[in-house]
């Protein structure tokens, strides 16, 4: 009995890793993943059986169907049974293939999706034989299944009374949008005998006086969040639930799209979700002051004990499932 487990690296991946020991059905089976060659999918999936493929952007069309073709050959070669995707674009191209062929499917959706599905959901919902999740009870109904979310892991844990900040990360994700005026806001607001670590990802913050990096290695990342008094982050879930990890709820602040900072507004559910959990300060980048970071310097979160994620089970495949020629 072999399980395929299916996301793209980010937030996506982080929530198929934190969810997978609440899924019911997973402890006896042998586990393959498949993702992209990312530093977080070689850091989070260390000493796991991975399967790499071509990195799928958003709407991209082209590595989809190229993805779809190489899934052929991945489910003949892993014979899975079950296969399981938190997404995004990765997820149509094996999905689909795998539920025709007879395995179990399921289809969890981020947790940034707190009104209704993504792209991808709305194209699943339609392919069938693929069981269906949310992870906000205000849209589960048909098709769609609540067993619980992401964030059931932390809870707000006592605030610290007189909080002070003088380290603080400042990471933007490795998203492919810049998000230059957060970086500006920021050192508008920010003191300067405050030691700041800037992870930039794609923005371009040439001509600031900053000493910032595109990208840092998982571990360096995770330990400056968990050293630091603060943390400001772009709304991307990856990027919460590290912080959330060290104990420290993050100051939000969504990306628009309305200024090119990414394809559409969900970061603004992300944050609106773990702030009224009161596991975030949420702020637009017009409204963000230095309050604001005393005040998430002052939270704390704490690791709790979320109930299992019982999958939606529809019988056994059918015989001569996954049978594909060699």
């Amino acid at each position: 009995m072999t399980a395929l487990l299916v996301a793209s690296t980010g937030g996506h991946l982080s929530q198929l890793a934190r969810l997978r020991p609440r899924i019911d059905g997973l402890g006896d089976r042998r586990v393959v993943w498949v993702t992209f060659d990312k530093p977080q999918s070689r850091a989070l999936l260390r000493g796991e059986e991975v399967v790499h493929v071509p990195y799928t952007g958003q709407r991209d069309v082209i590595n989809v169907a190229g993805n779809a073709m190489r899934a052929r050959g991945i489910l003949r070669d892993v014979r899975p049974d079950l296969v399981i995707s938190t997404g995004s674009a990765i997820a149509l191209s094996f999905l689909p293939l795998a539920a025709a062929h007879g395995a179990e499917c399921h289809y969890i959706e981020s947790a940034a999706r707190t009104v209704g599905p993504s792209l991808s959901g709305r194209v699943l919902r339609r392919i069938g034989r693929i069981r269906l999740y949310t992870q906000h009870r205000v849209w589960a109904r048909e098709p769609w299944s609540y067993r619980g979310s992401v964030f059931d892991a932390w809870q707000p844990a006592p605030a610290i009374a007189t909080p002070s900040v003088r380290r603080m990360v400042v990471t933007l994700g490795t998203i492919d949008y810049s998000f230059r005026r957060l970086v500006e806001r920021l050192m508008a607001i920010i003191p300067p005998d405050v030691e700041v670590m800037w992870q930039t990802g794609a923005t371009d913050v040439s001509g600031l006086r900053i000493q910032a990096r595109a990208t840092v290695p998982n571990a360096d990342l995770d330990a400056a969040i968990a050293e630091a008094d603060v943390v400001v982050s772009h709304s991307g879930i990856g990027s919460a639930i590290a912080t959330l990890e060290a104990g420290r709820c993050p100051v939000l602040v969504p990306r628009r799209r309305r200024h090119g900072e990414h394809v559409d507004d969900h970061q603004q559910q992300i944050a609106g979700e773990l702030s009224g959990r009161g596991l975030a300060v949420s702020r637009s980048v017009a409204d963000l002051a230095w309050s604001d970071l005393l005040a998430a310097a002052a939270l704390r979160a704490e690791s709790g004990q979320p109930p299992a994620f019982n999958l939606v089970h529809r019988g056994a495949r059918r015989p001569g499932a996954l049978a594909f020629e060699r």
